[in-house]
């Protein structure tokens, strides 16, 4: 397109057109800045959850020594044990070593993966065969699916079995449950 095509064009945008266009684009800002502020209300909202169901309301309970409660409109309010763990990438080695020698190394999960270009699809069926023959850029991730850790901790937790909880981070909590 040539510059008299294009100044063409533009004479063509009567007020109408520009005015559409100025209250689209408002919108879409407006609209943008709305999802910013819900966004952080939500992000605000799930912090006060968790202080106040996993830090308050079982503190409240426990200091009147009640395990569970039963509300007017019918609701249920129980407090419960949860687990969190996260195997850290400074302790991963350490943490993988630990798991293998006590028979859990069925956790961990290995990856190792690498790239082929077209027309090399020959090449790519006989990688398992000949990787280590090969001069080929390898890439390998190790890693244990963090829900699988933290049920196998809930697991080893409830049956009495000792862990190296900071090796493993876990950490392990009360929170409240409320039953509608």
């Amino acid at each position: 397109m040539d510059f008299e095509s294009t100044a063409e064009n533009l004479k063509t945008v009567d007020e109408s057109g520009l005015s559409q266009v100025s209250k689209l684009a408002k919108q879409q800002l407006q609209l943008e800045n709305s999802i910013s502020e819900l966004e952080l209300q939500l992000k605000e909202a799930k912090i006060n959850l968790r202080e106040i169901s996993q830090e308050k309301l079982p503190s409240a309970m426990a200091e009147h020594s009640i395990q569970e409660l039963k509300l007017d409109d019918g609701s249920t309010i129980q407090v419960k044990p949860f687990y969190r763990a996260s195997i850290t990438k400074d302790k991963q080695d350490e943490a993988f070593k630990w798991l293998v020698d006590n028979g859990f190394g069925d956790l961990i999960k290995n990856v190792v993966s690498t790239s082929f270009v077209r027309g090399q699809e020959e090449k790519a069926e006989k990688f398992v065969e000949e990787l280590s023959q090969r001069d080929m850029s390898v890439s390998t991730k190790k890693w244990v699916e963090p829900m699988t850790l933290k049920g196998w901790v809930r697991e080893q937790v409830e049956s009495g079995a000792e862990l190296p909880q900071d090796l493993l981070g876990v950490y392990i909590g009360e929170e409240t449950k409320i039953k509608r």
